[in-house]
């Protein structure tokens, strides 16, 4: 393996062990997040972990349409760029708490 393919190894390792640990931080909290954000952390999440293939089928409550439509708003978001950016929010919360 090159040294590049090993790097890039690392490099994706990190991100989804910061990815992992983004994600249990912000589970943990106790305190409210604000509506928006809590709908960009899902939004990520799904795209992150999920990709472009999207799913409906949470009934039809206005709750699970503003979800998928944060979701929808991702298309064409690269997993990594998802995870990413849901590290950048996560560490933005974190950080002020």
């Amino acid at each position: 393996m090159s040294k590049l393919s090993q790097k890039n190894n690392n490099e994706d390792a990190n991100l989804d062990d910061n990815f992992q640990k983004a994600f249990e931080e912000i589970s943990k909290l106790k305190e409210a997040i604000a509506p928006d954000l809590m709908l960009k952390f899902y939004a990520y999440y799904k795209q992150a972990t999920f990709g472009n293939k999207f799913t409906f089928n949470s009934g039809l409550d206005v709750r699970s349409a503003f979800k998928f439509n944060a979701w929808m708003q991702l298309n064409g978001m690269s997993s990594t760029d998802a995870k990413k950016e849901y590290i950048k929010l996560a560490n933005n919360i974190l950080n002020k708490k």
